[in-house]
């Protein structure tokens, strides 16, 4: 993934530069602490403009974002500043603008202040640390000029603020990601399962991934070519990234990894950043070997953050792509069952899933027949880790796309030891009413889950997107 650009630029008055000595320079290092605070995040890149105090630089600084491309713009308030600065930026940006109203300390020191002798000095005192002065001012103008945007208020060493502004810029690298992202989709639905089907349009026109169709035969002609050393060296991959039962044979390990050399093959050709497959066909057909030895090669590509569903279940796997970019994980699940006595819900799937949520290390085991579908062959074993944890759900309704997500925890106690990725989760509404809100919301029966606790990124992601988003809590 390229760096994300993030805009920064500062608004003040340059009326007051020649009234107060050394005004503009210390504002000007207060805003020097916010891009080097930002630089700190990983994979961002700061177009800084500096400080605009008049309309010329405003234009300068828009035509700069602008040629930029950045993926959203902080403007830090550092003094009272002008509302018309901000034309120009409503004019031709069409950015998400978040408004820092960062103060340098918590509190003006007061006894510092009012023991000044000179009142001149006093006010200049005051107005480095007068940032709220245009909050309300700029927040007039974009109402009526229609412009997304958000505050976040606080000072330069409020780690809630900075809480507030990491979770800005992670939105603003899911929005840039899930734009880069190149999805395949391979195979065809599982017939009447129609909660799953998808508006393809409606999921490239929403979150600007590319959709890239692909053929059966083709991953087959692939898997043909696929050598004996190649297989080799995925059966050693397979021992590193994996814990393998006893009970798999080595025919299906090598089937298996000759499954998912091709695999990789097909994702590098088609350059693709996740995938969404399903095939049944006649039983015994070509692509039946193909699709009942997939998981495992599934399961090593979602590790490395290009995230695969099952089922052809494509909002599923733009739902793990998000959590992909988010460093947290996301498997393909589904609700398992409910225990009334723990009042916890049992979420599983029989893979994929990401290394990263595991408890333990991923098992690889042998299934006898696959539920539901055509076949057998290697499955994987693991619970998420125990802690926190959210769901996230790509909801296609009446009005279009949303999101669902709800932050809970992933408990222990008994699991079932089928062959599949299953965990046990609590939420701070009762199991029987969580189930309850989390269905008439209208997700499809899949969902994905990551680590921790996310749903103050996924509420700023879904504002960049102009989309609802439902977080059960």
């Amino acid at each position: 993934m390229e760096k994300v650009k993030i805009g920064l630029i500062g608004v003040g008055l340059n009326t007051y530069w020649n009234q107060f000595d050394g005004l503009l320079d210390r504002l000007t290092r207060y805003q020097e602490r916010i891009k080097e605070k930002m630089l700190s995040y990983k994979n961002i890149e700061v177009v800084d403009a500096g400080m605009v105090d008049d309309i010329d630089k405003a234009n300068d600084a828009a035509s700069l974002m602008k040629k930029q491309d950045v993926e959203l713009l902080f403007i830090f308030i550092s003094t009272y500043a002008l509302s018309s600065t901000l034309i120009p930026i409503i004019n031709w940006l069409k950015v998400p603008v978040i408004l820092l109203n960062m103060q340098p300390l918590p509190a003006i020191e007061y006894d510092k202040l009012n023991s000044m002798t000179d009142r001149g000095a006093m006010t200049g005192e005051w107005l480095a640390n007068c940032q709220a002065c245009s909050v309300p001012e700029f927040s007039s103008v974009f109402n009526r000029a229609h412009i997304k945007y958000d505050i976040v208020s606080g000072y330069l060493d409020d780690d809630e603020a900075w809480k507030e502004i990491a979770e800005w810029i992670t939105a603003a690298k899911i929005s840039a990601g899930m734009r880069q992202n190149r999805m395949g989709v391979l195979g065809n639905y599982y017939g009447g399962m129609v909660d799953v089907y998808s508006d393809m349009t409606l999921q490239t026109t929403t979150f600007g991934t590319h959709i890239e169709v692909l053929e059966m035969c083709e991953l087959a002609a692939i898997r043909k070519s696929v050598g004996k050393e190649d297989i080799e060296g995925k059966v050693r991959e397979f021992e590193g990234a994996f814990v393998i039962d006893p009970s798999c044979s080595s025919d299906e390990i090598e089937r298996a990894a000759q499954t998912s050399v091709a695999l990789d093959r097909l994702v590098e050709k088609h350059r693709l950043g996740s995938m969404a497959y399903y095939y049944a066909g006649m039983n015994g057909n070509e692509y039946e070997n193909i699709i009942t030895s997939v998981i495992a090669g599934n399961t090593l590509l979602t590790g490395r953050n290009i995230p695969v569903a099952g089922e052809y279940e494509i909002k599923n796997a733009q739902a793990m792509k998000i959590m992909a970019l988010m460093g947290i994980g996301g498997c393909f699940s589904e609700f398992y069952a409910m225990d009334f006595n723990d009042d916890v819900i049992m979420l599983g799937h029989d893979g994929p899933a990401h290394f990263i949520i595991s408890e333990e290390k991923v098992r690889l085991v042998p299934l006898p027949v696959y539920h539901g579908k055509p076949g057998k062959g290697l499955s994987i074993q693991m619970s998420v880790k125990q802690g926190p944890a959210t769901l996230l759900s790509v909801v296609e309704g009446n009005d279009g796309l949303s999101l669902l997500a709800a932050e809970g925890e992933s408990v222990p106690g008994p699991i079932l030891n089928i062959g599949n990725l299953n965990s046990r989760y609590k939420f701070s509404v009762s199991a029987k009413e969580f189930i309850k809100r989390w269905s008439m919301t209208g997700p499809s029966h899949h969902c994905a889950i990551g680590i921790g606790h996310v749903t103050g990124i996924l509420k700023k992601y879904a504002f960049i997107l102009d989309i609802p988003i439902t977080v059960i809590s």
